[in-house]
């Protein structure tokens, strides 16, 4: 599968797959005339990939666990610690997030009319 292929199958930009590559987490062959191949299984890997750095994992950290996601016979105990941080971390995202949309929708209700004469304040001005 061509790099164009590959990005619309996954909804990364080629910029990105190329950024995959140079970081090591994404492999291509190319072609005599240097274009990039990718083979199906890349379609699920952009999406781990992508996955984890939505998730705020550095490409270094990505690039440790990729192995392990595609050999389960890999046994890294010391990847294990630095998973639970990288859960631990993500867990209070989670929670900073569930805050957040607790406080939105409190003022979501305060300040929705409801028929009672309130009114809508001005739009701000950019």
């Amino acid at each position: 599968m061509r790099i164009g292929d590959l990005a619309a199958a996954t909804g990364a930009s080629a910029r990105s797959l190329r950024y995959y590559e140079e970081q090591g987490l994404l492999a291509s062959e190319r072609s005599p005339g240097g274009q990039r191949g990718y083979p199906e299984a890349a379609v699920e890997r952009v999406g781990l990939i992508r996955s984890l750095l939505a998730a705020g994992l550095t490409s270094a950290s990505i690039r440790d666990v990729l192995p392990c996601v595609a050999d389960e016979t890999i046994r890294t105990p010391w990847l294990a610690a630095r998973l639970d941080d990288e859960l631990t971390r993500v867990e209070s995202q989670i929670a900073d997030l569930h805050r957040t949309r607790d406080i939105l929708t409190g003022l979501i209700e305060r300040y929705k009319i409801n028929g009672t004469g309130g009114s809508v304040p001005p739009e701000p001005r950019p």
